[in-house]
């Protein structure tokens, strides 16, 4: 309460009047309506430093590994011989890959060209043998006719060699190019087919018992529940079936003949070019690799664990 005291210009006796004015009470405070403090932001957590240990372990036995092949190949050839040094191999590669597209004729060209010639045949057999292998495979995981029907098929014939296959293909499509395409088919399938059927057949029950009660066709099911279940399997199956097909087209093209690097290998041996073979040996090999790696990438990609 304030008292303040006020003269009137109109009152004769001039006593002051007095005017009581109330001071309004403090409103209650609302928890609602209380200000927030500003969040203190969090302290990063420290950087963790760089691992050598870890680095050394994944470097280190590698070059190690080189290093010992390198020694016992500089032994192995101190005393000469007709298999060449490191040395002369390295100078051998260096000129070889100075110009690897040269083009000299059909019969002389680079190994680069070589190279992706038989990468051409590979992808073409191997792209057949997934597109024909793994629904085959899902087929045979799927329905138990289907498995005891051709799983004897299968395992008679997928230890045949793949040079057996090759003079098939010559008698049936009268070329070599085909034929070394047909070979790669045939040997690259079965471990698509396998994998994938063995995949499909170990789907959970309960899965298939979830797409029973809610009525899904064969189209979801297939698509919605087996495929994602089956991808780590099927993708081995895939992973085994392209180191399968570069292994059988270095045989394949050393029989047919043309361009690729199983034929340029057949060819230095035939110039007695030993150099140039083991070059081509190191050359097949990290290529193969090199696919091996794409394909674990692809793998770790598309994989649906967490």
């Amino acid at each position: 309460m304030v008292s303040a005291v006020f003269h009137s210009p109109g009152d004769v006796n001039g006593e002051p009047v007095t005017v009581s004015v109330a001071t309004p009470l403090p409103l209650a405070r609302d928890a609602a309506n209380e200000p927030v403090a500003a969040p203190v932001a969090a302290a990063k957590p420290p950087r963790a430093g760089i691992d050598w240990r870890a680095v050394w372990m994944r470097v280190l036995p590698p070059v190690c590994g080189l290093g010992l092949l390198w020694l016992v190949w500089q032994v192995a050839t101190m005393k000469g011989g007709a298999f060449p040094t490191p040395g002369a191999t390295w100078d051998a590669a260096v000129k070889l890959f100075a110009d690897p597209f040269y083009r000299n004729g059909p019969n002389d060209q680079g190994i680069g060209w070589n190279i992706l010639n038989s990468l051409q045949r590979v992808a073409l057999g191997f792209g057949l043998a997934a597109a024909v292998g793994i629904p085959l495979g899902f087929i045979i995981g799927r329905f138990e006719f289907a498995s005891r029907m051709l799983s004897p098929l299968i395992s008679l014939l997928k230890p045949v060699s793949p040079l057996a296959w090759l003079p098939i293909g010559l008698l049936v499509f009268k070329s070599a190019n085909p034929a070394a395409i047909w070979t790669i088919f045939i040997c690259s399938i079965w471990p698509m087919v396998v994998n994938t059927a063995v995949g499909v057949q170990r789907v959970p029950q309960d899965y298939l018992n979830v797409a029973r009660v809610l009525r899904l066709s064969e189209w979801k099911l297939v698509t919605r529940i087996l495929f994602p279940a089956v991808l780590p399997y099927m993708l081995t199956g895939v992973r085994l079936s392209v180191g399968t097909a570069w292994l059988v087209i270095v045989a394949a093209e050393m029989l047919t003949g043309g361009v690729g690097i199983g034929f340029w290998v057949w060819d230095e041996w035939n110039n007695l070019n030993v150099q140039h073979i083991i070059i081509a040996i190191f050359v097949i090999g990290i290529v193969g690799l090199m696919l091996e790696w794409l394909l674990m990438a692809l793998a770790k990609r598309f994989s649906f664990d967490d």
